[in-house]
């Protein structure tokens, strides 16, 4: 799917199409969606407001494994799998993925990526149900999560924010981390003291975001602001969880 970053118009008036088929789901059974980061853009309101928004690509997803409270697993909850535009070909698929999916996926053919979904109790879904993004709405409040981006192997001023030395008079310490612990006690380096190391490709979580657009034709999300990830890094879209609110 080619998309190119820049302006795209969307009037507030327009009505989203819902793809209404057999196998819809209740919005209510689960709260999140597999996509990919696509990019960035700009929506552009009638009053000539810009929001800027970051693209996903959320789903169609597909239920390979249900699981539930009763069973050996202990808990209900479902995996998806992330349907891709270019299918996977099952000379690629290992023995035992694809003995995975022939025992639960109820002759689904095989996809690259499979995350687990946590459902409330009393909720039931079904092997080859479908997970699409008009479980969303305009104006919802979300949770991404995604990788961020590897930065390498980098320092304490670039890492922690550490202030450099002085860069005049011959000054030997511009960037060094400078002490790191005593000499006679505890004459060790202290766990957790914050130094220079790999940094980025990490787990995040950005909570508090909005939906801004939904467009059920194409399985795309616009989310107000920016998600963690590179373009193509896969994400995670839940629902944010309600808060309740603490009494005096």
């Amino acid at each position: 799917m080619g998309f190119r970053a820049g302006r795209l118009v969307i009037s507030r008036s327009d009505t989203l199409k819902l793809a209404i088929s057999n196998w819809q789901l209740e919005i209510d059974m689960i709260n999140g969606i597999i996509g990919r980061k696509i990019g960035m853009t700009q929506i552009f309101a009638p009053d000539g407001t810009v929001t800027p928004v970051t693209v996903i690509k959320a789903g169609p997803c597909v239920v390979v494994q249900t699981k539930s409270s009763a069973g050996p697993d202990g808990y209900d909850a479902v995996q998806l799998g992330l349907v891709d535009e270019r299918p996977l070909k099952l000379k690629n698929v290992s023995k035992p993925m694809r003995g995975h999916f022939e025992k639960t996926g109820g002759g689904i053919p095989p996809t690259r990526v499979l995350k687990e979904f946590r459902l409330d109790s009393g909720d039931s879904m079904s092997v080859g149900d479908k997970v699409l993004v008009d479980q969303f709405a305009d104006g919802e409040m979300v949770e991404v999560i995604g990788r961020s981006k590897g930065k390498g192997f980098a320092g304490t001023v670039k890492r922690h924010n550490f202030n450099r030395g002085p860069e005049s008079h011959g000054s030997m310490n511009v960037r060094a981390p400078g002490s790191i612990g005593a000499s006679a006690y505890p004459s060790r380096v202290i766990k957790g003291t914050r130094s220079s190391g790999h940094m980025g490709d990490a787990r995040i979580t950005v909570k508090g975001l909005t939906v801004a657009r939904v467009d059920a034709e194409k399985n795309l999300l616009m989310i107000r602001g920016a998600v963690p990830g590179a373009f193509g890094s896969l994400v995670i879209v839940k629902k944010a969880a309600k808060r309740e609110k603490k009494t005096r």
